[in-house]
């Protein structure tokens, strides 16, 4: 089989993106173009198989993979999804998956009412934006603020893709890291947003989110990828100081949304991001938690959109009041030395453990948005240890021992 694929990314949470079709049997070229991303379709096929006789009467496959650019649009479309996924659509497909037009709505909201809340907790600057789209289908917007009056650094993006992955970036995506799994390419669909907002002052935490929706199309006798669905996602909070009503007002408001769903959702999401997103080299967390999930497809489709959907919303709530609170408090530059410090040990855990960053740099994806999620600025100190019962110690003493906030 020779097969030209592409890969992209999504920021945070990298996606990849392919010119090939949703399956595998019937490929075609989609073409998007600005401003309203009519779509064009071709029978050209992608893909060919060569059958070599041999002893075995095995197939002989070959594939190569080339890596193509994201097209930049000068505005944005009512909707990413191919028409026969979109209800809109005439030519929507009376089998096509409702979830995935409900999800992007979603996203693209969320998007908008987050960037929002975080341009008028400023007071001044104003995120940029940067629409994108991709030859196979999909595409993104990536909207980033940096050096306001509060944020060093904050940015929102949303991305919606169509592709076909290769085997190892399956792995990567359902963190697999064995030798023994080996599927063949697997055609896909994802969407999710991703968020990570950086705030100048030291006081002020970090806040990353993400939520996404994965599926993937191969046929059910593909080997090593069955057709399956899945939600992921979180919000956790990484603060350079403790101030316990924060991180009390930051959980109660993760354990209220779980608990409209299922109680006991936010202990077992709590505990998942308390393992998750630990550097393991330093035998600390990266910040104090929050909820993780991923891999979600043991309940009800719709009510899982619900709960996403509930999660993405409870961000402003469980964020803003507290930069309200803490973005002018007065700071010395010990404070400044500490954030910058907890800054690396956040580049630290992104770059070598988080598997959505891995993910985006083994599939060759758009690297402006798999590392905008990276600070501004950050810092390294050799053997830097803080004294012990100071304020900088019991953060330190909190990332290593997880505590139970609520």
């Amino acid at each position: 089989m020779a097969a030209t694929t592409t890969t992209t990314t999504s920021f945070l949470y990298p996606i990849p993106s392919s010119s090939s079709s949703s399956s595998l049997s019937t490929p075609s070229r989609t073409t998007i173009s600005s401003p309203f991303f009519k779509r064009t379709s071709s029978p050209k096929p992608l893909t060919s198989i060569n059958k070599t006789t041999t002893n075995s009467r095995r197939v002989v496959i070959r594939s190569a993979v080339a890596i193509e650019k994201e097209t930049p649009e000068s505005e944005r479309p009512d909707t990413f999804l191919r028409e026969v996924d979109d209800p809109s659509s005439s030519a929507a497909s009376p089998h096509s998956s409702n979830v995935r037009a409900k999800f992007e709505k979603m996203i693209r909201e969320a998007q908008d009412s987050v960037c929002a809340a975080v341009e008028a907790a400023d007071g001044g600057a104003t995120f940029k934006e940067d629409v994108w789209s991709r030859p196979g289908g999909g595409g993104g917007i990536s909207r980033v603020l940096q050096d306001g009056n509060v944020w060093e650094k904050a940015g929102v993006n949303v991305s919606v893709v169509y592709g076909v992955m290769p085997p190892e970036a399956y792995r990567a995506a359902k963190g697999d890291n064995s030798t023994t799994t080996k599927p063949g390419p697997v055609p896909f669909f994802a969407a999710g947003i991703s968020s990570v907002l950086h705030p100048k002052n030291p006081f002020a935490p970090t806040l990353h989110f993400n939520y996404r929706y994965f599926e993937t199309d191969a046929p059910k006798d593909a080997p090593g990828a069955p057709r399956s669905w899945w939600f992921g996602g979180g919000t956790d909070l990484t603060p350079a100081y403790v101030f316990e009503e924060d991180v009390k007002h930051f959980h109660s408001v993760q354990k209220n949304t779980c608990d409209k769903f299922d109680p006991s959702f936010y202990p077992k999401f709590k505990k998942w991001c308390d393992d998750y997103f630990v550097i393991k080299h330093r035998n600390e967390r990266r910040g104090l938690g929050g909820i993780f999930f991923d891999d979600l497809n043991d309940y009800d489709q719709e009510m899982l959109l619900s709960f996403a959907t509930e999660c993405a919303n409870s961000v402003i709530p469980a964020y803003i009041p507290i930069i309200e609170k803490r973005k002018d408090t007065p700071f010395t530059e010990q404070n400044k030395a500490w954030q910058q410090l907890r800054r690396g040990r956040y580049v630290e855990f992104n770059l070598v453990y988080d598997r959505g960053t891995t993910f985006g740099l083994k599939t060759g994806g758009r690297i402006e948005s798999i590392l905008v999620s990276l600070p501004l600025t950050a810092r390294w100190e050799y053997d830097h240890k803080p004294e012990e019962g100071s304020e900088e110690w019991k953060l330190l003493d909190a990332c290593i021992n997880p505590k139970d906030w609520i």
